[in-house]
């Protein structure tokens, strides 16, 4: 399998919850499959999936393990979905549109500083620069708690007409990051994502992305993500688990 510059998190690396979702299909028969990355996800290049070898599939690249995955157990206290005009409100106030929040967000040069937008400015999932991206732009509600009204495209359907599964994964990943950051907390990386699909909604309908923070066990932080159509459908869960902490 190859995943594609596009489909990339920060700069180098892919999406966490995009290979999460493409990763997911090693895993048959099982309402929510658990996926561990062990290591950045290389992309334009050619990694090899391994089949179950008891009950777990992996992802290699040369004698590089990237990721375990496994069939998991899922069942989240999802909260109520929230006020859709509440949401499109606090859409400005978007960490994908914050400044200096990223690593680099202020890189100096001999004549200028050079101010960088968001977490992952290309990021398929948060990116506001990203110029194919999802537009997740999920804005902090109160603490611990963000959503986004996600604005899907017709070009995004799988053949029968509905949104691909990996995608639905995609949106659930970095909102889980922003909730934490609503909390005073800018976390590492995805460590691990454990999804469960209830119903692929059709390309193009808007839908509605929550996320809120569960739990912290030392350095992992634990945040849950929901999408919603707007009859209240719930089409995904995920809990992610963020590793580490860095500075705000």
């Amino acid at each position: 399998m190859i995943i594609e510059n596009k489909f990339r998190g920060p700069p180098s690396s892919g999406n966490g919850g995009y290979v999460s979702g493409i990763f997911a299909r090693l895993i048959k028969d099982t309402t929510a499959t658990e996926v561990t990355l062990r290591a950045p996800i290389p992309l334009d290049h050619l990694l090899t999936a391994v089949p179950p070898d008891n009950d777990v599939a992996r992802v290699v690249d040369g004698e590089t393990l990237i990721a375990e995955v496994r069939a998991a157990e899922l069942s989240l206290d999802i909260p109520e979905p929230v006020d859709w005009d509440l949401v499109r409100g606090a859409e400005p106030l978007s960490y994908s549109f914050a400044e200096n929040i990223h690593p680099q967000s202020s890189q100096q040069t001999s004549q200028q500083t050079l101010k960088v937008r968001g977490f992952h400015p290309i990021c398929f999932c948060c990116g506001a620069d990203h110029e194919d991206g999802l537009q997740v732009f999920a804005a902090p509600l109160d603490e611990g708690r963000v959503a986004a009204i996600w604005r899907t495209k017709q070009e995004w359907a799988a053949e029968d007409g509905k949104l691909r599964a990996e995608y639905l994964w995609t949106a659930m990943d970095c909102p889980g990051q922003f909730a934490f950051m609503s909390a005073g907390i800018k976390t590492g990386l995805l460590g691990r994502m454990t999804g469960r699909i209830h119903a692929r909604p059709v390309a193009g309908e808007d839908l509605l992305v929550t996320a809120w923070t569960v739990r912290v066990e030392g350095k992992k932080h634990f945040a849950g993500s929901a999408i919603h159509t707007k009859d209240h459908q719930l089409c995904g869960e995920a809990m992610t688990v963020w590793i580490g902490r860095r500075e705000m």
